[in-house]
């Protein structure tokens, strides 16, 4: 199943540049690493966004967990980088 309504699905700016691309997020640097060393940037922060939104709209859910809070998706599948590279990525 693709996710739910994903069309609708917006990225907030601040989950990508102070989260996902942030070198001195505490638990965001990781990721930070591996989304710089395929090409993405803080100051083309839409570029990983739309990639992002992209992965969601091409692969299909691979598990689907409730939480308290709302339901958690995971996608796995490739990402379509800046550097033409196409890493296998989970998101949730």
């Amino acid at each position: 199943m693709k996710l739910p309504n994903y069309s609708q699905a917006l990225i907030a700016e601040s989950k990508i540049t102070d989260y996902l691309l942030s070198l001195t997020h505490l638990r965001g640097q990781s990721k930070a690493r591996f989304f710089l060393r395929f090409g993405f940037s803080p100051s083309a922060w839409q570029v990983l966004a739309d990639a992002l939104w992209q992965h969601a709209a091409t692969h299909e859910v691979v598990q689907v967990e409730p939480t308290p809070i709302g339901t958690l998706y995971v996608i796995e599948g490739t990402l379509v980088a800046p550097d033409g590279r196409a890493p296998l990525i989970r998101t949730v």
